[in-house]
């Protein structure tokens, strides 16, 4: 393909991720941007999303963590930035790692715990039905295809 062919979608990829705790989820609080958000980020260039996810979630809390299963792939273009393909992947329990956190001061300046139900107080609302839609799937064993953070017809 030739730069600047315009021909063929080019989605921006991130790759985050979601740590369960019965019915709570992990939130981080960046210093920039949207406020609350989940770990994660752009994925490279020839980066792998896994590869992404385990990056980010070392950069960003400080403890080395292997993404278990992808829970959702979400087609979510934004009107400012263009195609974007999400991936979210289950990081399984933090268990002792929880006291090993350590934030990037950069990037992030608190974490905290909160309830399913209750993370459209923090977070905006297509990332709020991400979550909804990927503790489901986790809950549930399954991986689900959105677009906008709904599942596809």
């Amino acid at each position: 393909m030739v730069d600047g062919d315009n021909r063929f979608a080019r989605a921006r990829m991130a790759a985050g991720a979601l740590f369960v705790r019965g019915d709570e989820v992990l939130l981080v609080h960046k210093t920039y941007g949207n406020g609350w958000d989940i770990p994660g980020g752009y994925v490279e260039p020839g980066e792998a999303p896994t590869t992404a996810c385990r990056r980010e979630v070392r950069e960003e809390l400080g403890i080395d963590r292997v993404p278990k299963r992808l829970l959702v792939h979400d087609w979510a273009p934004n009107q400012g930035e263009g195609d974007k393909a999400l991936y979210l992947f289950d990081c399984g329990e933090l268990g002792e790692d929880e006291r090993a956190i350590e934030l990037q001061p950069t990037e992030l300046d608190e974490w905290k715990w909160v309830r399913i139900d209750k993370v459209d107080e923090y977070v905006i609302p297509r990332l709020g039905r991400r979550l909804r839609q990927a503790h489901s799937a986790y809950a549930d064993g399954r991986t689900a295809y959105l677009e906008h953070g709904q599942p596809a017809p």
